[in-house]
């Protein structure tokens, strides 16, 4: 089983830069970033000019009758095609501050995703952390097992050999044999739950993992829980997208309010039409100045402030929540990792003594002061005392980092991982002016947008 993992060694940090890097999950939120980056190049784009051209081209035919001045009477048909083009151009002047507004709640809603998008990147490093070291556990505890069955296997020899010199009853072989199946049963059982460890391992980085080596040290944290509690309210990122939501909420209120507010519009238009075949044309353009308001709506835009102060009262309550969700979450961190570390203490202190029993119980045993049945208790016993050991230190390094992320310092930048550093600014810079497709910002966005289809 240990043979079939690959033997290049893979360190904790090898493995969170993997995770960073082969992430879907954190690509499809990095393209929603992108989508609210492009929701700001639309609100700019709404306080500028609209410039639009029309056209057409008509054909009237007709057939008439009728008598002239002399009472002749005739048939006449007529037949003309007329062309006309026009290049259009307007501009809202004021509209109660709604499109501004519109700018400011978009921006608002960008910062909020960045902070969401930490908040993915938190969970999939932390992913990772629990996946490495889960094979650990596995690999370890497969090992333990394996060791525990040749032990077994040693003592049924022996106490074969035993049996047969006529010290001991079958009653002790027997026992052994017993014993032997279930170490078996339970090695079985660790080779799967290898398997199914490296499984989600490599579903959290990306590939396979190597021959593990355990992290070297533990990452700082802060001393007190009070402390850390004060940090997290400041850098957790759920904290800050909460209350960049609630900003975009109180927004979102005087945009409802603006919409009851009068809008004037500069409207120009200049065209021209011609008559093919003839000579006959005209030219000309209108300049307007339009405004327009709302006086009745069935009460709906009223109902739209309304809703949005609801809305608004939703995102405070939520921000309430998540401060309180956010300080249980450093708390449960911390008393999990002191949980974990009196465990380990605890469980080094049973393995040491359990260590000192089994060698003793073996050799009272070889002497006839001890039965099969002590051996093979006592050894379980130190079995039991390693494992839970082995278990309490996955569970410690685990504590850690969970400690780590409720903290919000669960990042690629925080860890000092050795990845390309995504800049969230970096999108949003190219689009935030709204560029043109002809503009040298529009070039350069598009070469960014060649890339980003490769990916």
């Amino acid at each position: 089983m240990l043979a079939a993992l690959p033997a290049k060694a893979e360190t904790l940090a090898s493995a969170l830069e993997g995770a960073y890097q082969t992430s879907g999950l954190l690509e499809q939120n990095r393209a929603v970033l992108r989508a609210a980056d492009e929701d700001v190049a639309g609100a700019v784009a709404a306080l500028r000019p609209v410039l639009s051209w029309s056209g057409d081209v008509t054909r009237q035919f007709g057939t008439s009758g009728g008598s002239n001045s002399f009472g002749v009477y005739s048939v006449r048909q007529s037949a003309t095609t007329t062309a006309t083009i026009s290049l259009i151009a307007s501009l809202t002047v004021f509209d109660g501050g709604n499109r501004k507004l519109r700018l400011d709640a978009a921006k608002e809603a960008v910062l909020a995703t960045r902070a969401g998008l930490v908040a993915v990147e938190q969970q999939i490093l932390f992913r990772a952390v629990e996946a490495f070291m889960e094979v650990r556990r596995a690999i370890e505890t497969v090992a333990l097992r394996e060791n525990n069955v040749r032990v077994i296997q040693q003592e049924l020899r022996a106490a074969q050999d035993r049996f047969e010199v006529g010290e001991v009853t079958r009653t002790d072989v027997a026992l052994a044999e017993a014993r032997l199946a279930a170490a078996r049963s339970a090695l079985s059982g660790a080779q799967g739950s290898l398997l199914i460890a490296v499984e989600e391992y490599r579903a959290a980085v990306g590939r396979k993992p190597g021959q593990l080596v355990a992290p070297s040290r533990l990452p700082a944290i802060p001393a007190s829980v009070d402390a850390a509690k004060g940090e997290a309210l400041r850098l957790h990122p759920t904290m800050g997208q909460a209350q960049r939501l609630v900003t975009a909420r109180e927004l979102g209120i005087l945009i409802a309010e603006a919409q009851m507010s009068p809008t004037v519009t500069l409207r120009g238009q200049y065209g021209n039409t011609q008559n093919f075949g003839e000579r006959d044309f005209s030219r000309g353009g209108s300049l307007s100045l339009n405004a327009e308001g709302p006086i009745y709506s069935g009460g709906a835009r009223l109902a739209a402030v309304r809703k949005a102060m609801a809305e608004r009262d939703q995102a405070r309550a939520n921000l309430h929540v998540t401060r309180f969700q956010v300080e249980q979450d450093v708390g449960n961190a911390y008393a999990r990792l002191e949980v974990a570390r009196a465990s380990r203490d605890a469980f080094e202190s049973q393995v040491r003594a359990a260590t000192v029993a089994f060698r003793g119980v073996r050799e009272e045993a070889k002497l006839g002061a001890r039965t099969t049945l002590d051996v093979l208790d006592a050894e379980q016993e130190l079995l039991d005392a390693r494992a839970s050991l082995v278990s309490s230190q996955v569970d410690e390094t685990i504590a850690a980092y969970a400690v780590l992320a409720s903290l919000g310092r669960l990042t690629s930048e925080q860890l000092g991982l050795n990845v390309p550093r995504y800049d969230p600014a970096e999108y949003y810079n190219l689009v935030k002016t709204a560029p043109t497709k002809l503009s040298r910002e529009g070039e350069q966005l598009d070469r960014v947008l060649r890339a980003l289809g490769k990916q």
